[in-house]
């Protein structure tokens, strides 16, 4: 194996890869994210990641801020509907330094009402942002679409409304019941000795009381395909048609990220960018997307174009689907997607802190790591069978939702 998990006590894992370079990368994920929040907190666990970086109970803002950044390196967090992430690159040396910050933000801060109160007027202006950017906003309001009434549809920054009513006890009655300690990976990549990681982890994070409650997330309920259009002060039309998808625990999760790549993921050579963009210069931007979650997924399509060619964009659109949906890949093709896709991860390795948060989670989900040999093994299995099976029940027409954004006459 080209990495080492060690856990601690508490619960708490510690995942190292090795590398061979003066920069170091590290993470640690919490599986917490939006998704876990009550409804009338929408924007909780956003609001949260922002305020990580103002006080603890041993620094204040600019100390925190300063203490990487005084040795070059880089700090930075985010927010998803399912997790929190905290992550850092750093000289060779100073990985006890980013350690320990990352120790004292988690379980240390303590969100003076002063830091409460900036930070929601910037997050309203990032809501507000949000909204001027239509080709944002329309797959978070998609989202909506998908997952009707639940919080995997609800935006992860919240809304003004919930996000002005935020209080202290909110966010702390979100972290005891959600940042379980058995739930929380932390990532090292670098080049240290295993040994080292796990001293410095001990003696950094083995003091943190374990934290184990008990925690159903919301069931998913049923799926009823709706088609929505809004008229919005903009100049371009967007649209996004998809549906609810795959888990990443699901057999075919492997088979549909090769399917999606092949119709209109990286690259200007996808089915999509070739047929909508490059034959007939319809559209500036689009691309398809499989987002898998721990009990769901989400697929989509997105394109901008102009008002008037939105409906032979969506036309084009649905006949690559019908293809996929009656002929089966033949060999050459799906040789080519295999290649194209193996090469684009392989590629993607290049960028070491995504690697070292890719493979933090997927200790957290699946409680192991893929080598990338094991990664191209399950891509080199799929069949032309398995993509038709998935393109006949992901792109059934009846089964998909549609949301359009159309400029205001």
């Amino acid at each position: 194996m080209d990495y080492q998990v060690h856990q601690l006590q508490n619960g708490i894992r510690v995942l190292h890869k090795p590398s061979p370079s003066n920069i170091s990368h590290a993470c640690i994920i919490i599986n917490a994210g939006s998704r876990d929040e009550d409804h009338a907190k929408d924007g909780l666990a956003h609001f949260i990641e922002h305020l990580l970086f103002k006080q603890t109970e041993k620094r204040n803002t600019n100390q925190i801020l300063n203490r990487l950044e005084l040795v070059g390196a880089d700090l930075n967090a985010y927010t998803t509907k399912e997790y929190t992430c905290v992550h850092a690159s750093f000289l060779k040396p100073h990985l006890e330094r980013s350690l320990d910050l990352f120790e004292d933000i988690i379980f240390h801060s303590v969100f003076p009402e002063e830091e409460m109160k900036k930070e929601k007027e910037v997050i309203l202006d990032e809501i507000s942002s949000y909204q001027d950017q239509p080709d944002e906003a329309i797959n978070d309001d998609f989202e909506d679409l998908l997952f009707e009434g639940h919080s995997l549809g609800r935006n992860i920054l919240g809304t003004p409304t919930s996000v002005k009513g935020f209080k202290k006890k909110d966010i702390q009655q979100f972290m005891k019941s959600n940042y379980r300690t058995d739930e929380i990976i932390i990532g090292v990549l670098g080049d240290y000795d295993f040994k080292t990681v796990i001293r410095i982890s001990e003696k950094l994070y083995g003091k943190i009381p374990a934290n184990l409650p008990e925690r159903v997330r919301e069931k998913i309920g049923s799926y009823t395909p709706q088609k929505s259009v809004f008229t919005k002060p903009i100049n371009q039309a967007h649209c996004v048609i998809g549906n609810r998808s795959y888990s990443f625990h699901h057999k075919y999760r492997t088979a549909f990220l090769l399917l999606n790549n092949l119709l209109g993921g990286n690259g200007m050579s996808s089915r999509l960018n070739l047929e909508i963009r490059e034959k007939y210069g319809i559209a500036y931007t689009i691309e398809s997307n499989y987002t898998p979650m721990s009990d769901t997924g989400i697929f989509s399509i997105y394109f901008g174009t102009d008002p008037e060619k939105t409906e032979k964009a969506i036309k084009l659109l649905e006949k690559e689907l019908k293809k996929l949906r009656d002929q089966k890949i033949g060999p050459i093709q799906l040789q080519q997607a295999k290649n194209k896709f193996i090469g684009q991860i392989a590629l993607g390795e290049e960028n070491r802190m995504g690697l070292i948060i890719s493979m933090s989670k997927s200790l957290l989900d699946f409680n192991r790591v893929d080598t990338l040999e094991e990664v191209f093994a399950k891509i080199t299995k799929v069949s032309a069978s398995q993509l038709l099976e998935i393109s006949n029940e992901m792109f059934d027409q009846k089964s998909l939702s549609s949301l359009i954004f159309n400029p205001k006459e």
